[in-house]
């Protein structure tokens, strides 16, 4: 079984850490995302974008190369 566990801050990672040694669960940390930094970027600016308004909304009613004209 695995379990992930997503702590908000320092003191939280810690009393996890010390709750699964004092339980004799063995765990590993991974400090580095699994994704490419460009992709993340990628996606981090295109939700600022999103937030700001700056996209594009497409008609149903029409192809997607239409919509894109």
């Amino acid at each position: 079984m695995t379990i992930i566990a997503h702590p908000k801050n320092k003191k939280q990672e810690i009393a996890i850490e010390a709750v699964l040694k004092a339980l004799n669960v063995s765990f590993q940390k991974e400090e580095e995302s699994p994704y490419n930094p460009e992709f993340v970027a990628k996606i981090k600016k295109s939700l600022t974008e999103v937030k700001k308004g700056n996209y594009l909304t497409l008609d149903p009613n029409k192809s997607l190369w239409e919509n894109l004209k």
